[in-house]
């Protein structure tokens, strides 16, 4: 649940809107002693979808955030098209808020409602033309405000008899259209890639079980991968220029329902996918080809004010218990409203994608130490439990010792996926088990963390989406599906591939490296198994391989494994970003803040940067759609570097590299100060080796090169966002 705070006119009547879609449900109540509004979000309630008892259920639950204490409540909700519905909705909502005053209509008319609290012409017909994860269209005629007379309704017929351009059809579309062109081609399209990674399948294949079980919300969340595919791919543009012109084509229609020819007309756009500036423009441009002299706007504020506005026109002179409501008791138990998520099946047969299957390669005769028993807990089952806790947090401990020893390899891969990213490419983690789930974890932290499009980091695990949250049998044995995998997200040459195998043999890992260095991409393998033994034709590029030891619980990699794994993906990611110019100091300056927190911490960086106030930052980041950069170049710093100066700082850690080894040459050791953030792994170690360690050797000229090239990339990188 979100809650936010709103300001608005003062009134002295309290009131309540809530507007339920098909993705979600927004509630706006108030207003409270200082004028606040306060909005709350719920999961998605269509009226088709829900059966009394659940309908009953998520007003309880909204009742419990919101309150009873209104004056009048009104609820427009998506699905109600009757007067049954309509009286189902009120029925509901009388056994929930006993006695208030209850407005109870459908989610088009809130949202005209909110249009009608715009400015607008008054005199001419007005058309809310509605896609999200439906569509539909509601118009009204002119000096028709406030009222349903006269209404027409056009489309809202439900995802299978027709929702057209709605966020649902755009994303059937899409699988159809990804298939197809498998089918005529023999080539997985790009469009397809892009949805295999959104939906974590590893194979086309997979749609089959995945569509099965799909919610309409699962299939209609695909819009967002074609939105963001549509960028360059002419598939994906071409599915969103048809869903415009059916809503175009939709609205016309409408428009003709309500008013003569040339006379005027307002169309209002709105729901989540006219949410997309270029999309709403496109539809805009159409409506007024169809209706020449048609105004096109998008809706500026939620829909869920205008429930706040039918609320106020029904009852704002109204005292409580104007309407009573028929009915008893509700017979269904109070709880929160609970949402299922629908579960994927594997794929009954496995696809031999190549003929030949990859080998994985040997090991000594010993088992790989991941493998062993530990001395330290052979009687770990009657150990008494203080002791077990402290052996495990030693043993735990142990995982960080083992990857500092690994610090110049990870120092380089560091340096390989920053020269990928900054130049276009990729990363790709592929893993089974609990390897496959931490890649996956590491992967979708970076978009927030650092303003990444989800498809630059991407985790791959074996037996796909369903591997995620329960075993998949034989999943990690079929190293054809670890290649497939590789393949259908489009793997190329100026993309990194790193297999993560707490043992090193996984076949699934070593199919996916193996189609990784056939495509020319760099490889890595990430494993805790130094004995492993490769053939030199299978190597990757380079191995880290940190020491672990034997587990507590014998062959849990869970355990150590898992977390010098997950420590050194951290590295790998997180300075990664910092090459590129994503961080500031320690400050992410690229975050997402997609939420209250992110925002709170977003408003903090742009002070700490700009020695601005909070209110000052805050109305900063809201002008620059909360891009941080934007913001502070906006106010203008105060103190620190600026974000052209990032880049200047970066140009400079080649020359401080060179100056280290030389200063390391006459037997010097640097402190923390004589370095920066910015300056690679290996050069950051210097500076907080122990007592009396020897400094490990500086970076070669091999090295400096790939810093250069680093640094040249961050350049180009600021060049364009300050295009942009």
């Amino acid at each position: 649940m979100i809650l936010a705070r709103q300001q608005a006119e003062r009134v002295t009547a309290r009131f309540l809107g809530i507007e339920c879609g098909g993705t979600r449900t927004v509630v706006l109540f108030g207003p409270d002693a200082d004028g606040g509004w306060r909005r709350a979000e719920f999961g998605p309630a269509n009226l088709r979808l829900l059966d009394d008892a659940g309908l009953v259920n998520h007003f309880k639950a909204v009742k419990r955030t919101a309150g009873a204490a209104f004056d009048g409540i009104a609820i427009g909700m998506a699905g109600a098209r009757t007067e049954k519905d309509r009286r189902r909705i009120l029925t509901a909502a009388g056994k929930v808020w006993r006695g208030k005053p209850v407005y109870v209509t459908s989610d088009l008319e809130t949202a005209l409602a909110a249009a009608d609290g715009e400015r607008g012409r008054k005199d001419t017909a007005k058309i809310l033309i509605l896609s999200g994860t439906g569509s539909c269209c509601f118009g009204r005629p002119p000096g028709a405000a406030g009222t349903s007379g006269g209404t027409v309704r056009l489309g809202g017929w439900g995802h299978i008899l027709g929702d057209r351009g709605s966020g649902y059809e755009i994303g059937l579309q899409a699988l159809r259209a990804a298939v197809g062109g498998l089918d005529r081609t023999g080539r997985w399209p790009a469009l397809g890639e892009e949805i295999l990674r959104a939906l974590q399948l590893n194979e086309p294949d997979d749609l089959i079980d995945w569509v099965k079980g799909a919610e309409k919300q699962e299939v209609a969340a695909l819009a967002r991968t074609v939105f963001a595919a549509a960028k360059r791919d002419r598939l994906a543009r071409r599915i969103l220029a048809d869903a415009a012109a059916a809503l175009a084509e939709d609205g016309a229609n409408c428009a003709r329902r309500l008013a003569r020819e040339g006379a005027p007309v307002e169309f209002v756009l709105a729901g989540g996918i006219l949410k997309q500036a270029g999309f709403a423009r496109r539809v805009g441009a159409l409506l007024r080809q169809l209706r020449p002299g048609a105004r096109a706007r998008r809706l500026r504020r939620e829909s869920v004010w205008g429930a706040i506005e039918l609320a106020k026109e029904h009852f704002g002179g109204v005292k409580q218990g104007r309407i009573r409501m028929a009915g008893t008791e509700a017979g269904t138990p109070d709880g929160a409203e609970v949402l299922s998520v629908s579960q994927v099946r594997p794929t009954a047969e496995r696809r031999d994608v190549w003929a030949a299957r990859q080998r994985s390669p040997t090991v000594s005769e010993d088992l790989p130490a991941t493998e062993r028993r530990n001395p330290r807990s052979l009687n770990l089952d009657r150990m008494p439990l203080a002791r077990a806790v402290a052996l495990m947090i030693q043993e735990e401990s142990a995982a960080g010792a083992a990857v500092f020893k690994e610090r110049r390899k990870i120092g380089r891969a560091v340096g390989m996926i920053a020269r990928s990213l900054g130049h276009g490419g990729r990363l790709f983690y592929a893993g089974a088990g609990t390897s496959g789930r931490l890649g996956i974890l590491d992967a979708s932290e970076c978009p927030p963390t650092f303003r990444l499009p989800p498809d630059r980091v991407q985790g791959i695990i074996a037996g796909g989406r369903t591997a995620i949250w329960q075993s998949v049998e034989g999943a990690e044995d079929d190293a054809a599906a670890g290649a497939a995998a590789l393949a259908h997200r489009g793997v190329k040459r100026n993309d990194v591939v790193v297999g993560i195998a707490a043992g090193g043999r996984t076949p699934f890992v070593w199919g996916a490296l193996g189609e990784a260095k056939k495509r020319g991409a760099r490889t890595i393998l990430l494993c805790c198994n130094p004995r492993l033994e490769i053939p030199a034709a299978q190597r990757p590029d380079l191995v880290i391989a940190p020491d672990t030891g034997p587990e507590v619980l014998t062959g849990s990699t869970r355990l150590k494994a898992g977390t010098a794994t997950k420590i050194i993906l951290n590295i790998f990611t997180t300075l990664a970003m910092v090459r590129l110019g994503k961080v500031s100091g320690n400050l992410m300056v690229d975050l997402d803040p997609s939420n209250e927190k992110l925002r709170g911490r977003a408003i903090r960086i742009v002070q700490t940067l700009t020695g601005a106030d909070a209110p000052a930052a805050r109305a900063a980041l809201e002008k620059a759609k909360w891009i941080v950069k934007r913001a502070c170049r906006r106010l203008g710093r105060k103190r620190g570097r600026t974000v052209a100066q990032i880049s200047k700082a970066a140009v400079t850690q080649a020359s401080k590299a060179a100056e280290l080894q030389k200063t390391r040459k006459h037997g010097s050791r640097l402190g923390p100060a004589d370095l920066e953030i910015g300056d690679t792994a290996d050069l950051e170690i210097c500076a907080t080796g122990q007592r009396g360690e020897e400094a490990p050797p500086g970076p070669n000229a091999a090295e400096v090169r790939e810093i250069l090239a680093v640094q040249r990339a961050v350049r180009e990188e600021l060049k364009r966002e300050r295009r942009s």
